[in-house]
């Protein structure tokens, strides 16, 4: 398929979307077609950025034991096997099939919000600040959705060096299970909430630039390809679902950066609070540290959202296809 055919499959697609209420035979197959779309979706992110995700978490969590990016990458592959870059990947999935179905349900909700606020008709069309409004206020829900699948991912990601650093025992079992079973054991239900105010605290300015700067890059180049939104193409398409995870990066990455201290430490014990973990990282490492594994995230981004994006569409077009108007 062409780039300009494609373009076009894609561009018809998003098109459709906006009137998928006429397409879709009743709203319990429109939500089925929504969610499964969105898993495939975030089973693509998964797949095509988790070594990423994996290093940039060791990083984050142990900035001294590694020179960089690649020093990080070699030396989990000799010491734990190429296996230990895709640590954590079964509750990474749950956590983005989640994230994301709470994420657009939410993001949904919030519009017709800010359009109530705003004293908008239903169904008016909103500014990229108004969309990037509603995101930030939907990332609050899909923080609750959120939050206990990543501290489970982030566990599994960083106990390699948990051992080796002596911050516990060394031969413990490293699976989904025996973490969730450590966390039932030693807090109780609410330990999978560890991190939550630093999950939120990310979450609510990082969608902010998120939509706001997917949706105007969108709008950019519809301006110089002379069409709208939805006729711009696919690769422009992924070009603005990476642009927009690079801004969301760039903008609360120290505020990651401090989560996964407190989910991955808390391991050990009891960790301080989101501040006191701040400003300890800032006063005994320095404010260098926060940006510790920021070069794997970046590389990341644009794959893991472009094949996020792609994933979507192509499910969402084929199910709206076989379910028919």
């Amino acid at each position: 398929m062409s780039h300009q055919s494609t373009g076009k499959f894609i561009g018809n697609c998003l098109h459709k979307q906006g009137l998928k209420s006429a397409m879709a035979p009743n709203p319990i197959t429109q939500a089925i077609i929504d969610f499964s779309a969105g898993a495939a979706g975030g089973t693509a992110c998964v797949l095509s950025g988790q070594p990423f995700d994996t290093a940039k978490v060791k990083m984050q969590t142990f900035p001294t034991m590694y020179r960089g990016f690649i020093h990080c990458l070699v030396s989990t592959v000799r010491e734990v096997g190429l296996f230990g870059l895709y640590k954590g990947t079964a509750p990474a999935l749950l956590a983005n099939i989640s994230e994301n179905a709470v994420l657009f349900l939410g993001y949904g909700l919030c519009q017709d919000a800010v359009r109530l606020l705003s004293r908008m008709d239903k169904g008016a069309d909103l500014s990229d600040i108004q969309k990037a409004s509603a995101g930030s206020l939907a990332s609050i829900f899909s923080s609750m959705a959120l939050c206990p699948t990543e501290l489970v991912k982030c566990r599994l990601q960083a106990m390699h060096e948990m051992e080796a650093t002596g911050k516990v025992a060394a031969g413990q079992r490293s699976t989904v299970w025996s973490v969730v079973k450590t966390v039932l054991k030693t807090n109780g239900p609410l330990g999978f909430y560890q991190g939550l105010t630093s999950t939120i605290v990310r979450e609510i300015p990082g969608y902010f630039c998120f939509f706001g700067a997917y949706e105007l890059c969108r709008t950019t180049f519809a301006k110089h390809m002379g069409t709208d939104k939805e006729g711009i193409g696919i690769l422009p398409l992924m070009f603005s679902g990476g642009f927009g995870g690079a801004c969301l990066w760039l903008a609360v990455y120290p505020i990651d950066c401090v989560k996964s201290r407190i989910q991955v430490y808390s391991l050990a014990g009891k960790q301080e609070g989101f501040m006191k973990t701040f400003m300890a990282i800032i006063r005994t490492e320095g404010f260098s540290a926060l940006y510790s594994g920021l070069t794997p995230t970046m590389i990341r981004t644009f794959p893991a959202n472009g094949a996020l994006f792609l994933a979507y569409e192509y499910t969402h077009k084929l199910m709206m296809d076989a379910a028919g108007p």
